[in-house]
């Protein structure tokens, strides 16, 4: 019941909460100083944990605890705010004299300012105090917890120093549950807030109780303790985030100076640890204490009580029943298991069976596709999209001087100047399965394989091993690659087929196979070696072969011009025979006149290109000729035209 000094006057000296406000002032302020020195102590100790041990539980349960002492300080100090009015009240403070404003025709500047420190305090006595400060405490408590709420933290041994500080926390726990205690046996009149402090101190007991129980269990093989310690700061950060919501509704509420004012930092949250809970009565109570709302008057929810529990076994009983209904997906099927027997394959749709457990349905998959490699990496790489027009993504790396992720190391057979020996070389096989489409093969992926890519990958190195130790690295790398994809997927699939796995390989896909990283550079020197071996061995040949051919064909024409030589003077020779032969038959045929012909021809021949000069033997002496001696001057030009005026003859 709150009190309004303007109608109450002194009367409220009388009522022990306003007579011991200074004692629990006091008390309060003490509690505060000293939860809040732990947790700030905590805080601390886990920014420097944080720098050594990350990935271990310390930095989790500190920051957690200071966060549920945070809770407590914070419901702490608004109930101190209280006490504080409460011992006001009784003993008001001596007045103050109103501040004199300046004068107008003072500055501008120091009218402006002293305008909005009035109204900034203004603006401060209307929120109040105690808002802003419990508004700020939640939103600290709501920071930490958010920083280090992890659920991925790995299971670590603690050693000593982990029991030390779980039986320091239940020393600590002992000491806030003899204060609550003590504040849970106050009386309201007395001490109307004690009861809402003595729940936000049962968030520290809780909290402190449960990080004892995770530092004593904790192990390098249990998961459960960092679990639930990163769990645990679930509970103060809810009941700061109701503290938070606190503050931000009494923004709405009406200030006044005169009326007692209430304990903001009242938790529904912290109410609900108790035993049994009972939610529905502190609705109850809350409501009636803010509103003034009294649900017992309500019929409705009288009705509703006694009703609650047959509703909820109706409930309970329909929804065990309705868990004999099983939806299958397009993409799965179902064995429905009858008292633990399988006893049919369901398809995609709705199926109706006994409820659980006396009705189980297993899903199996139905015709998706999977690719599986045959080794997969410690830090799998993550398959990200690549753009249309950006790099190639990392995956698609197919270099032999770079290890891929799925690259296995594999022994091959070796032979080198007819002596056996192996080689490594580093392979990505993969294989495209699926769980066969019949239900026999379904019934032997559940139940015949506890983990079918595990199954298939020991498989597959098992004939990888078999097949690879009768390969050579030049074969792999040329004519036998074509035929290696499909003589390991018929060797998988037959051991497969013996191990009724139900599984069935549509394809095996040989992605890379080289030589191991660490050697490519060296593989790639010894081929370009022997590269370059072939090649001068070839040009070499072809030399030799041209200056074979230069000389077969040289020695040819050697050959062919004496042939030549030799028929032309046979040729001439049988021409002089036949010409003889002829003139001697000529010669006594005609006789005398063949010779006269033969010399006029033979005359004719060496005088067509002669210059000559005719002269008739029938000229007188009275009548000579006149001849020009200027064309037989010396030296004569040897060189003169064929077609120069030849002299004529006179008749």
């Amino acid at each position: 019941m709150q009190v309004d000094l303007e109608t109450q006057g002194a009367e409220v000296a009388a009522l022990p909460r306003f007579q011991q406000a200074a004692f629990h002032a006091g008390r309060l302020q003490r509690w505060g100083t000293a939860l809040f020195g732990l947790a700030v102590l905590g805080l601390v100790s886990s920014v420097f944990v944080d720098l050594f041990a990350a990935l271990t539980i310390w930095p989790v349960i500190l920051v957690n605890l200071s966060c549920a002492l945070l809770v407590a300080v914070a419901g702490l100090q608004s109930a101190c705010w209280v006490s504080r009015w409460r011992e006001a009240a009784i003993n008001p403070p001596p007045a103050v004299a109103p501040q004199v404003m300046d004068e107008p025709g003072g500055e501008p500047l120091g009218r402006l300012s002293a305008v909005l420190a009035v109204r900034w305090r203004r603006l401060l006595q209307q929120i109040g105090a105690p808002t802003l400060w419990l508004a700020g405490w939640s939103l600290l408590i709501l920071y930490c917890g958010v920083q280090v709420f992890n659920l991925s933290l790995p299971a670590t041994g603690l050693g000593l120093s982990a029991s030390v500080f779980a039986v320091l926390a239940l020393l600590l726990a002992f000491a806030l549950l003899v204060l609550e205690r003590q504040l849970a046996q106050e009386h309201s009149g007395e001490w109307p807030e004690a009861g809402a402090l003595a729940q936000l101190l049962r968030v520290s007991i809780v909290c402190l109780l449960v990080s004892a129980l995770c530092l004593l269990f904790s192990s390098d093989t249990a998961l459960w303790p960092a679990r639930l310690a990163v769990l645990m700061g679930l509970l103060p950060v809810l009941v700061a985030g109701e503290l938070l919501l606190r503050a931000l509704l009494s923004l709405f509420s009406p200030q006044r100076e005169q009326l007692e004012p209430r304990l903001l930092a009242h938790s529904f949250v912290a109410d609900m640890l108790r035993w049994p809970p009972q939610p529905l009565l502190s609705l109850q109570h809350e409501l009636h204490n803010r509103f003034g709302i009294d649900l017992r008057q309500i019929w409705a929810f009288a009705y509703m009580r006694r009703a609650f529990l047959p509703v909820l076994a109706l409930v309970l009983l329909v929804g065990w029943l309705l868990t004999g209904v099983h939806e299958i997906s397009l993409q799965n099927r179902g064995i429905y298991e009858r008292f633990g027997k399988p006893v049919e394959v369901f398809g995609p749709g709705l199926h109706v069976g006994l409820p659980w457990p006396l009705g189980r349905v297993l899903s199996v998959e139905n015709g998706v596709v999977h690719e599986l490699a045959t080794s997969v990496g410690d830090t799998p790489q993550p398959v990200q999209l690549a753009a249309a027009e950006g790099p190639a993504p990392q995956i698609a790396n197919r270099l032999w001087d770079a290890s891929h992720v799925n690259d296995k190391s594999q022994v091959i057979a070796s032979g080198n100047a007819q002596q056996q020996s192996f080689q490594i070389v580093n392979m990505d096989v993969r294989f495209v399965y699926r769980i066969g489409l019949d239900d026999a093969a379904a019934l032997a992926a559940t139940y015949n394989s506890n983990d079918v890519p595990t199954l298939i990958r020991s498989t597959a190195s098992r004939v990888l091993v078999h097949d690879f130790a009768s390969r050579t690295l030049d074969g792999l790398l040329g004519e036998d690659r074509t035929r290696l994809a499909d003589d390991i997927g018929r060797a998988v699939q037959a051991d497969l087929g013996k191990l009724d796995s139900g599984v069935e390989i549509l394809a095996t896909v040989v992605e890379a196979i080289h030589p191991p990283a660490g050697a490519a550079n060296a593989y790639h020197g010894v081929q370009a070696a022997q590269i370059a071996a072939q090649a001068l061995i070839s040009r070499e040949r072809g030399a030799a072969a041209e200056q074979t051919n230069q000389a077969q064909l040289q020695a040819s024409v050697v050959n062919d011009k004496a042939r030549a030589d030799a028929h032309q003077l046979q040729a001439t020779a049988q021409a002089a025979d036949l010409r003889f032969a002829a003139e001697q038959k000529a010669y006594a045929g005609a006789g005398q006149a063949f010779v006269l012909e033969q010399y006029l021809s033979q005359l004719s021949q060496g005088l067509s290109q002669a210059k000559l000069l005719i002269l008739d033997h029938r000229l007188g002496g009275d009548s000579a000729p006149t001849l020009d001696l200027r064309t037989f001057t010396l030296p004569a030009d040897p060189v003169a035209p064929r077609k120069a005026a030849q002299p004529g003859a006179d008749h």
